[in-house]
This record gives structure tokens, C-alpha cells and sequence, in this order.
């Protein structure tokens, strides 16, 4: 009877299979990686979305013509069209109706429709080349050449802006992903150092036997290690459904369609439970290293 109960009893781990919180710390590391995640899908849409807005404003020009004595609106415009269809670097040009120029300014203005002496510029509107697109300077000297009064604006204020703006999202979410990092850093290393408290008893005696401090240490990275790549796969799981969500529930365009998500971006959050896994290895073993050397 003894031999049985010999055989049957095993020494209980040094860190049990399971722990009651650790379906809270999962929890908490696993919402942290889908906030991570949604940061990571936000800049790559965002970047897309700044580069198609960047490629459009450099691929047009609008010119604004103003009519000289004896000369309507309409003609000038065309007159001014005609001079920038033959610019190097400009693959169109077109006068712009007076319906259309009513309408940009119908913001600002309001109803201009009964004013008709109103004197409204005419704007003409330049398609330019891809790969080479034709310079500011180029299309003005091409206006003095033909004796026209116009004022070229190549949107280049408008793509300054939005680069910054740009630049401004990408240190903001950047900020909010290393504090997530550092949370779920801060996170794991007090459950280790919780978990080592507990067992701060056996930690001394597996010293006095002759355990190495490494040794011990590397039970909790393992440990934590795991837990934090489970938490990681189901955060990352979850950003791509939200992202698969947005993609679908559109349509063609996606319901962002001002920051587009592609199926493509959703492999990004693919290295999320290495990363976290990594972020709480290294948590764990600083944390066990110094809590050991304490307590021995």
C-alpha cells in the first residue's frame, strides 16, 4: 500500500499549471495588445491615406485668372489654358465654368447666384505629369510669356500641412504604443514580484539546496512568457477583427474611407504575441533576478 502511495504522489511545481489571477492579468495584457494593434493598423492607414492625398495634390495646380481690360473672364481663362497645355510636365489644362468657381466660394460667400457683376476669377484647373511634374515657376513664366495675369498655386501649402499633421499622428501614436509597452512591463513585473512573495519561503530553501538564482528566475520569464504570447494572440486577434470590420462593413471603400484599411494591414498585428512575450520575458527575469537577490 505504501509502494502505491510512493508512486502516485509527485512534488508539487514550484509554479502551479494555473493561478487565480491569471485570468485577470491575461485580461489586462491581452486589452493592451489590441490597443497596441489598433495604434499599429492607425498609422499604416493613416500613412496610406497621406500619401494618396500628397500624390493627388502634387499631381494638380490651379491656376487663378484674373481678366485684363477688355477681356471677359471666360476668354482669359481659356487663353490661360491654352498657354499651360504646352508646358512640359502638364498632361492637361482646362478653364474651369463660372458655375464651378460660384461653388467654391459659395462657402464662404454664400449665395452669389443673383450677383452677376460680381467680379469672380476664373480658375483653371492643371493635370501634371507623375514623374515629371511641371514647376510652379514653370507655369507662371509660361503665363508672362502670353501677357496673362494668373496666380499659380501648387498645392504645396496644402501638402506641407498634411505632412506635418502626419508627422504629429505618428509621434502621438508612437507615444501611446511605448506606454503601453511600459504598462505591460510594469504589469507583468508586479505579478512576478507577487508571485515571488508568495513563495518566498521555498525561494530560500531552493538556495539553501543549492538552486541557482537563474534558475529560478527563469521559472518566472517562462511563465509570464507564456501567459503574455496567449494574452498577445487573443489582442491581435481582436484588433483584426475591428479591422475586418471596418473593411467589410463599408463596402469597396471601407467605412474609413478618409483612412483606409486594407487586408493586407491586418498582418501587422502578426508579431504581437512575440512582442508581448518578449516585453514580459525580460519584465519577469529583471524583476525575479532582483526580488531573489532580496530575499536570499
Amino acid at each position: 500500500m505504501s509502494g502505491i502511495f510512493v508512486r502516485r504522489w509527485r512534488p508539487a511545481p514550484f509554479l502551479p499549471a494555473s493561478d487565480n489571477r491569471d485570468g485577470s492579468l491575461t485580461f489586462v495584457v491581452a486589452t493592451l495588445c489590441f490597443l497596441a494593434c489598433l495604434m499599429a493598423l492607425t498609422v499604416l492607414a493613416t500613412n496610406r491615406a497621406v500619401n494618396d492625398w500628397s500624390d493627388q495634390l502634387n499631381s494638380q495646380a490651379t491656376i487663378i485668372v484674373r481678366p485684363r481690360t477688355n477681356e471677359t473672364p471666360d476668354l482669359a481663362a481659356a487663353r490661360a489654358a491654352e498657354a499651360l497645355a504646352g508646358v512640359p510636365g502638364v498632361t492637361e489644362a482646362r478653364a474651369l465654368e463660372r458655375e464651378k468657381a460660384e461653388a467654391l466660394v459659395e462657402p464662404w460667400l454664400g449665395d452669389i447666384t443673383d450677383l452677376q457683376d460680381l467680379p469672380i476669377p476664373r480658375l483653371v484647373a492643371v493635370d501634371l505629369d507623375h514623374k515629371h511634374p511641371a514647376s510652379a515657376a514653370a507655369l507662371s513664366t509660361a503665363l508672362k510669356d502670353r501677357g496673362i495675369d494668373g496666380i499659380v498655386d501648387d498645392h504645396s501649402i496644402w501638402t506641407r500641412d498634411i505632412a506635418r499633421s502626419a508627422g504629429v499622428l505618428r509621434w502621438i501614436c508612437g507615444g501611446v504604443f511605448v506606454l503601453i509597452t511600459a504598462a505591460a512591463a510594469s504589469i507583468i513585473a508586479f505579478a512576478t514580484r507577487a508571485g515571488l512573495l508568495a513563495r518566498r519561503e521555498v525561494v530560500e530553501v531552493l538556495h539553501l539546496t543549492g538552486a541557482e538564482d537563474l534558475y529560478i528566475a527563469r521559472l518566472f520569464q517562462a511563465r509570464f512568457a507564456q501567459l503574455a504570447a496567449w494574452a498577445g494572440a487573443l489582442g491581435a486577434v481582436g484588433a483584426a477583427g475591428v479591422g475586418a470590420l471596418l473593411r467589410l462593413v463599408g463596402g469597396g471603400i471601407g467605412l474609413t474611407p478618409a483612412v483606409p484599411i486594407l487586408w493586407p494591414d491586418l498582418l501587422a498585428v502578426a508579431p504581437c504575441p512575440l512582442v508581448a512575450a518578449l516585453v514580459a520575458a525580460i519584465a519577469a527575469r529583471l524583476t525575479a533576478e532582483h526580488m531573489i537577490s532580496e530575499i536570499t
